[in-house]
């Protein structure tokens, strides 16, 4: 009897494990601009930050570290397009966080850059994509110095 519930615990388990793993992420549900989405939630993460430099070399060099990130690809979007979307998963897990980075001129032709991260399963990240939005942005102003 005992034996029977474990087993089956087990099976429930793997069942969610897989389901975490293998569930379809939908480009036209996550990858939306920053600005039209809600921030106010637990495992959510927003920020807007003004940056000195062109808007796709800063985006170009961003992209480069996001993609460089562990157990992150492009979900949708480029560069090119000033919109991209990227999924990372959890190291053990699986889970999915979605970070979608947006590039654009303000009114003074100042570059902005607009990065909303937030997770898709569960209530709270526990502040990993406030950790790993502002380890982006990090390597991003270490990048943006060495170019000089």
């Amino acid at each position: 009897m005992v034996g029977k519930i474990i087993l089956g615990l087990l099976g429930a388990v793997l069942l969610v494990a897989a389901f975490i793993r293998l569930a379809p992420s939908n480009p036209e549900t996550w990858h939306v601009a920053p600005d039209q989405e809600p921030h106010d939630f637990d495992g959510s993460y927003h920020e807007v930050r003004v940056i000195t430099g062109a808007p796709m070399d800063v985006f170009d060099r961003l992209d480069t570290i996001a993609r460089a990130w562990p157990r992150t690809k492009v979900l949708a979007g480029s560069v090119d397009e000033g919109l991209v979307t990227y999924i990372t998963r959890t190291k053990y897990w699986g889970f999915p966080d979605y970070t979608t980075v947006q590039v654009a001129l303000d009114a003074d032709d100042n570059t902005v850059l607009s990065i909303h991260a937030r997770l898709r399963f569960g209530r709270s990240d526990m502040g990993v994509n406030r950790a790993r939005v502002q380890r982006w942005l990090k390597a991003l102003d270490q990048a943006l110095i060495e170019a000089g």
